[in-house]
């Protein structure tokens, strides 16, 4: 199951994973996610991305790949930031592995207290771009 919510005040777009996700259900994550993160760039903001990976269990490789390609994509598109609630060890090395891949480990951080991530986000844009 995913879901996917913009809050265009903040350029943030904010996801949840949980489960085990089907290749089909990726893909469909993936293309909202990134269409989300599209029509923010296009309105010239600096977006950013709250994951919610706390009930995500391991995928199949299939999946993996599919998530891969949706990183690289959703920079590609204009994401600046992205902060992980993760919780799972297993899926927490997977989403490492990943990130590795996608080039994405460079504009991620992890944390467990949402609050936490959600400060990180929003830092003014000054702060964002000597992180």
């Amino acid at each position: 199951m995913f879901q996917v919510k913009v809050d265009r005040s903040n350029a943030l777009v904010v996801v949840t994973l949980e489960g085990s996700m089907r290749p089909d259900e990726m893909h469909q994550f993936v293309a909202q996610a990134v269409g989300a993160i599209r029509e923010l760039a296009q309105q010239g903001q600096r977006v950013r991305s709250l994951a919610d990976l706390r009930q995500f269990r391991t995928a199949s490789p299939e999946a993996t790949e599919i998530l891969r390609q949706g990183q690289a994509t959703a920079m590609q598109a204009g994401m600046v930031r992205i902060a992980e609630l993760v919780s799972g060890e297993l899926a927490t090395l997977q989403l490492n592995r990943i990130a590795r891949a996608s080039g994405m480990e460079r504009i991620l951080r992890r944390f467990q207290d949402e609050a936490e991530a959600r400060r990180w986000l929003l830092e003014s844009d000054d702060q964002a771009d000597a992180a």
